[in-house]
């Protein structure tokens, strides 16, 4: 059995690929973050009681919690764009391309450390996994049923 990608496929790799390097970037800053913070390992994140005596506490917070709510997403993304890149990856490049743009937007937004600043990011993200996950339903449906 051979797969065959259709053209313009590599779009889908590069926006995934960039993806990655969010996730990296998301990655490099919260080093910096626990360290302003005084976070030791392996806290995850900081307690109540540091939270109102340290407000670095807060930003750190916000970094860490920025870099697991795009973990939780990334699943969903991956899958997502790799089906509907199957038969539409101009698409599904474009619009995971958009989703790691929004990703950008809610990391600046929500490491500010005012958790309200990543809502713009949030809201637009949400509406392209909704979207992604749509057309990877639809593609599938094709595939499976047309």
């Amino acid at each position: 059995m051979t797969l065959v990608l259709p053209d313009g496929y590599q779009y889908v790799a590069g926006s995934l690929l960039s993806a990655a390097w969010v996730i990296m970037w998301q990655i490099l800053r919260i080093n910096p973050a626990r360290k302003a913070a005084g976070i030791p390992y392996p806290q995850l994140y900081a307690e109540n009681a540091q939270l109102k005596d340290n407000p670095a506490a807060l930003r750190y917070n916000c970094v860490q919690r920025c870099h697991q709510n795009t973990l939780e997403s990334i699943p969903l993304i991956l899958i997502s764009t790799l089906i509907t890149g199957l038969k539409y990856p101009y698409i599904a490049a474009a619009t995971s391309f958009f989703w790691v743009l929004t990703r950008v937007a809610y990391t600046i937004g929500y490491s500010s450390g005012v958790p309200e600043k990543r809502a713009a990011g949030a809201v637009s993200g949400f509406l392209v996994l909704i979207g992604l996950l749509a057309a990877a339903t639809v593609t599938i449906v094709q595939v499976c049923f047309f």
